[in-house]
């Protein structure tokens, strides 16, 4: 964003302080450039740029928000005027009488953790890499589609307001996405691998992604030849790019506090978690602990305030399985009563922020893979989500995978395909019984909430687990 549109910050606040308890003002910019080649063929080459300013005020106790394209001193004075009316019209209709206090006078900056800048590698060259794992894909006339993707994000965030918060914000993001899709008759199975989606710019590594493409290949082939996943009660063992799966649909979405206070009914859903859990609801096994953790360096999420100014620190929300704290921010703690966390997060400059997942993790374990197996006598191992489906309340839930492997009296046998599971989400966590050392980090840049929609990026970090007595079945999930 150009530098001088901070010129205008002051003054504009300063004019709609006049009629406000408390004025907010929040600059963002963003370049996203999306790559992809399939089958050898550059398909989509495409750089788009997004820019503007969210108005925020306080009327009679009332947050209300207005977003301009136009971030000069009139376009902002323009936007705070249809804030400050508008506030003070639905003010009477409020569901909670607010106060400055939850919109901390924070002063700090944020900048991506990044051993090489991202824009030090050009567009060709990223096309070039695409090519390079397309082609290594290569091997049989089976393999019917091959595909890369990247996309890169450069964000620039700043936030200033009435009592004294000056904040900017500078984000690089990367997500890149391998597939392949073997088909035999009336039978096709696909393998893809993700770099865990990071913050950063190490990530354009040609070696690295013809092995994970060769890899995928294989696989997808292997897949066709593979009998389907039994069915049956039995162990699971779940590997970190599932867990990402697994954390953010039964953990966050349902630890939401606005989802809890029912903001979120009409359009998202609610959660089977209700206020008085906190502190009492054993959500799972002693070994369960799970963090909110905005300081994890390259993880996809991380970031140092959240858009109302709270500064952002690691929290405890499951702590030895039981649920110690929501993910609400300072509106939804005051409103309910309940600890939360910074994150108060938005999707775009045209969009006010709410409640929403950031990096949240669960903590390694003590053991390895191998040990992880070694207790098993009959089970599935899983790995890559392909499917899922929860109800409203983020209760039950049917997950499927990309691919299984049967493990028999502590060993790893035959390849599976369309090996799926389902539980119930308190006491699916109950049965958590082996917890890995060895944590890879995850993410996605496609987490939808909110009216108007919101696509935010969030990140997950896990181990491998170990799950016992799950109901796990094979087939179209």
């Amino acid at each position: 964003m150009p530098p001088h549109h901070f010129d205008f910050a002051q003054d504009a606040i300063d004019l709609a302080r006049r009629s406000a308890e408390w004025v907010g003002l929040r600059y963002s910019s963003e370049t996203t450039s999306s790559r992809c080649v399939r089958n050898d063929m550059p398909e989509k080459n495409e750089t788009s740029s997004d820019a503007g300013a969210m108005c925020e005020v306080l009327v009679d106790g009332h947050f209300g928000y207005a977003a301009t394209a136009d971030t000069s001193l009139l376009g902002l004075q323009r936007a705070f005027e249809r804030a400050i009316s508008t506030t003070g019209t639905t003010s009477a209709y409020k569901a909670h009488r607010f106060t400055p206090a939850q919109r901390p006078a924070s002063v700090g900056s944020y900048q991506s953790s990044s051993d090489k800048a991202l824009g030090s590698t050009s567009l060709a060259e990223i096309t070039d890499c695409l090519r390079t794992a397309s082609a290594a894909m290569k091997g049989s006339d089976l393999l019917v589609n091959r595909s890369a993707r990247a996309m890169t994000i450069q964000t620039r965030l700043a936030y200033f307001s009435s009592n004294g918060a000056a904040i900017e914000q500078n984000f690089e993001m990367v997500n890149i996405d391998l597939a392949a899709t073997a088909a035999k008759g009336l039978e096709s199975q696909t393998r893809t691998w993700s770099h865990t989606a990071q913050q950063g710019g190490e990530v354009f590594e040609r070696a690295r992604w013809t092995t994970e493409a060769q890899r995928i290949a294989a696989e997808a082939l292997e897949l066709l030849a593979a009998e389907n996943c039994p069915t049956g009660t039995m162990d699971l063992i779940l590997m970190p790019d599932q867990m990402m799966l697994q954390i953010h649909e039964s953990i966050g979405h349902p630890l939401e506090l606005d989802r809890i206070l029912g903001d979120e009914r009409n359009y998202a859903g609610w959660s089977f978690v209700k206020p008085a859990d906190f502190g009492s609801l054993r959500y799972g096994s002693a070994l369960m602990n799970v963090s909110f953790d905005p300081g994890v360096r390259h993880e996809f999420a991380s970031y140092a305030f959240d858009d109302g100014g709270n500064p952002a620190k690691r929290e405890l929300l499951i702590e030895g399985g039981m649920l110690r704290r929501g993910l609400g921010a300072l509106e939804s703690q005051v409103r309910s009563g309940l600890p939360g966390v910074a994150n108060f997060r938005s999707a775009s400059w045209n969009r006010a922020p709410i409640d929403r997942m950031a990096n949240l993790n669960l903590e390694p374990g003590t053991s390895t893979l191998d040990e992880l197996i070694a207790q098993v006598e009959d089970g599935v191992l899983m790995t890559t989500n392909r499917s899922w489906s929860i109800d409203d309340y983020r209760n039950k839930f049917q997950f499927g995978c990309e691919r299984g492997q049967r493990i028999r009296n502590g060993k790893l046998g035959a390849v599976l395909r369309n090996p799926n599971y389902r539980g119930v989400t308190v006491d699916f966590w109950s049965r958590l019984a082996g917890v890995g050392k060895d944590t890879v980090a995850y993410g996605t840049p496609y987490c939808g909430k909110g009216e108007p929609s919101q696509v935010i990026r969030v990140g997950h970090a896990s181990p491998p687990c170990l799950f016992q007595d799950v109901q796990v079945f094979g087939g179209a999930a």
